[in-house]
Order: C-alpha cells, then structure tokens, then sequence
C-alpha cells in the first residue's frame, strides 16, 4: 500500500518547503491526545502535560482535530508560508464561518471514506447537517459533541480553539518552539537548496525514509497504509519538517490551495524484548494485508465491528474473524459498552514487536 505523488509539471516557484508553528503545534497536541504512540517522547510528554486541568479539558473537546486524520486547518494553506503562530492563529481569525466549516468538517469527521458534506449544507436542524452529526456520533462521543458545537456557531467554536491553542502556546509549546525552530529552519534551508538544483522526486526520495522514485515521470511512492495518488500540479507542494509528528508522515491534499508533506527529520526507537513464541503468534497474525489495513483504522480510537467493516467495505463476519485472530494474538482488546463492543489496538503489545511495526502501522 503506498500514496503516490505525480510531480510533474512543478516549477521551481511551485516548490516550498519551511516549519510551520501551526503544524508544529498540532504535532504536539497529538502526542498529548496519544502518548502510547509516541514513548520517544515521554520526557517531553511529562513536561507538557504539566498544564492546568482547564487546559486539558480544552485540549481533550479538540483532540478530534489533530488525531490520525489530522484537520486541514492545521496546515498551510498559503504562500509564502507565515513567519510565526500568531501568524497562522491571525489568519484563522479571519476565516468566515463557510470556510471555517469547509476545513474543519472533514477533520471532526475523521475520515475521507465518505466525504463530508459541502459547508453550505452544513446547518445545524437541517437533515444533512443531523445526518453528519450521527455519523460523527458513530465514530465516537467525542467527535459527535465536536460536531454538534460546530454546526450550532462555527465562528463561536472557532474563537474557542484559537483560546485553546493559544493557552497550549503559553503554556508549553512557546518554549518548545524557540528550541525546535532553529533546527528545523537550517533543515528547510538545505532541502530548499536541493529543490533548486535537483528534480523533486529525487530530493523526496533522499527527504523520507519510506518513499521511493518511481517511473516514468516525476513521481515517488511514499510507504503508507494507505492507496491513492495525488496529482500536484497546478497546485504547489509544501513540505514541512517536523520534530514531532514521527513516526507519522502526513499528505494533505483535499484543499485546493496547495498539497502539504509534513514528515520527521528527527525520531527515536526504544529497543524491546519478546519471548519467540509471542514474537511468532504475533508476527502470524500481522502476515494478511487484511489485518494490517484493520489495525490502522483501530490505531486511532474504539471501534464497533459494524463500523470497522463499513469502513472496510467487509461483512461483518469477515472482520468479525480477522479481529478474533487479533485478540487471540493479542494484539486487539474488546470491551463492551452497553450494547455495543469496540476495538482497539493494544499499542502497548504491537511496540513490544518493535518500534518499526508500529510505527507502520500508525504510518
């Protein structure tokens, strides 16, 4: 499974790459929302999470918008890219509530299975708007109550989360930033010198770990757990480096404004011991495509059987089997919620395997 990414046709005005503080910071709420992902950065994770228990609730209502998906919001959308957070929060404040939703809805969603709807039809009260409630709702409590708030006054729910991420700036990352923001400039500087003598598949592929130039034409494959391929042009390509979004690579490209690659320049993986039994158990269970493709859509949060083979596009009883042979691994944990059952991945068992496992699997 791969994204693959058409360059052809880029000039070298059509190519930028620079830290985005916006980014940057969404990276870091990520890894708030899900330490287990992220044990590289449990000594920074413990600092952070210093902040008062206001903050946290905050950050908890907003977790929706920087889980695996990833919000559009949070990207650039503009060129030259913005010098600073205030920056990017200045041009969040100026958004109107149909481009708010345009960007936002998507993100509470969480998913491109289906698209969300067009932000004229998203009207709180209106049979559209309540059918995107529920599928939100479906997804999970959290993301419904997103929903709901943001269908009933955007530009309220806009205004309540730049609050948030400006407390969350005062609070930690402002510190983090000034150390972070040197390092990452003098990387975008040397990846901006090659963009200007090489071609830009190449300077991807020596760029990231996982991609892979491909011919004919200026395209590379980038090693995800996902199948597409973006045609850029006429739209610039952004690449944003960052310090804490391993081990995730982002591609955003729904917005027409431009297609954003934020990836790590820096990362770490702790080494880990499993008895063979476990390590060939476990190993088995993770041999189907199937299986894979199953456990990313059980990375992110508790997921009912009957969702997870709508997203699948499985039966029921496919994906009823493909999680028991998980579970007896023990690799996926059930547990009821009333009615329902939700699944979710036992991070804690999949990085025992090591830290490149997950790391694909999150990828």
């Amino acid at each position: 499974m791969s994204i693959v990414l058409d360059l052809g046709g880029l000039g070298p005005a059509d190519l930028a790459a620079g830290p985005s503080a916006l980014s940057e910071l969404m990276a870091s709420l990520h890894v708030l929302a899900e330490p287990e992902h992220h044990p590289e950065a449990a000594d920074w994770t413990a600092r952070a999470t210093a902040a008062g228990p206001g903050l946290r609730d905050e950050l908890s209502l907003f977790a929706p918008l920087w889980a695996r998906f990833r919000c559009r919001l949070f990207f650039p959308r503009t060129l030259p890219l913005a010098g600073d957070l205030d920056e990017e929060l200045a041009e969040i404040g100026a958004l109107s509530a149909e481009e708010f939703l345009e960007l936002v809805a998507p993100g509470v969603l969480g998913t491109t299975a289906e698209p969300a709807p067009a932000p004229g039809e998203l009207r709180a009260g209106t049979t559209t708007g309540e059918a995107y409630v529920r599928r939100c709702l479906r997804r999970s409590y959290a993301r419904g109550e997103l929903a709901r708030q943001l269908l009933a006054a955007p530009l309220d729910l806009r205004d309540r989360l730049l609050e948030v991420l400006r407390a969350a700036d005062a609070a930690f990352f402002a510190e983090d930033w000034r150390s972070l923001r040197p390092a990452l400039e003098d990387h975008a500087r040397e990846v901006r010198r090659r963009l200007a003598t090489r071609p830009p598949a190449q300077v991807l592929a020596e760029l990231l770990p996982t991609a892979v130039k491909v011919g004919p034409g200026e395209r590379v494959r980038l090693d995800k757990l996902q199948i597409d391929e973006v045609k850029v042009a006429p739209r610039p390509l952004v690449l944003v480096p960052s310090a804490r979004v391993w081990p995730h690579l982002t591609v955003k490209d729904e917005h027409p404004s431009c297609v954003v690659v934020q990836y790590a320049v820096r990362g770490s993986a702790p080494d880990e011991q499993l008895t063979l039994r476990d390590l060939h158990q476990r190993l088995m269970a993770l041999t189907s495509p199937a299986r894979m493709e199953l456990c990313r859509h059980l990375l992110g949060e508790p997921i009912t059987t009957s969702e997870l083979a709508a997203r699948l596009g499985s039966s029921e009883p496919q994906v009823s089997r493909a999680l028991r042979t998980l579970r007896e691994a023990g690799l996926v944990r059930s547990t009821r919620d009333g009615k329902l059952v939700r699944h979710r991945l036992a991070t804690d068992v999949i990085r025992r395997l090591g830290q490149d496992v997950l790391a694909t699997v999150a990828r």
